[in-house]
């Protein structure tokens, strides 16, 4: 059965962590990362960029960024790694949410879809806000009755 993969995770990650990340990867997504895979990234900075690129450059398994507006609508630096891994043939697809303005509850949309389109959740945090993002998409998850692994950052 094809593994259907959410990434989520804190957009600010400290320096000193940032370096901790391709070990955490290689520990955390490596083992669902088969050619069957499929992983949804959210395509911001941080984390998901970070994911992104670690996944385009380790694995075979397929990639999907989801974004609330458009490419254009990222940070430069996230924007910049989507296009880059799409020219290389890298991404299987990129999905564009049109959300109306940028802000939370666009987020929580892109959020919701991923989730809504995966089997299980993985997720890289940056403290225990249950305000932010990862933690919103974490809950969201587990209200749809689906498998989460917390990796702190």
């Amino acid at each position: 059965m094809a593994r259907h993969v959410a990434i989520t995770g804190a957009r600010s990650i400290p320096p000193q962590t940032e370096a901790d990340l391709p070990g955490l990867f290689g520990d955390y997504l490596r083992p669902f990362a088969d050619p069957d895979a499929t992983f949804y990234l959210g395509g911001a900075a941080g984390i998901d960029t970070a994911a992104l690129d670690w996944l385009a450059s380790h694995t075979q398994a397929d990639l999907t960024v989801v974004v609330p507006c458009t490419v254009a609508d990222q940070p430069a630096a996230a924007g910049e790694v989507i296009r880059r891994w799409q020219r290389a043939g890298r991404l299987t697809g990129v999905v564009e949410l049109h959300a109306d303005t940028l802000g939370a509850s666009a987020y929580h949309a892109r959020n919701r879809w991923m989730v809504d389109h995966s089997r299980f959740v993985i997720a890289f945090p940056h403290g225990t806000d249950p305000a932010s993002g990862t933690w919103y998409t974490v809950n969201y998850a587990a209200e749809q009755d689906k498998p989460r692994l917390v990796v702190p950052v």
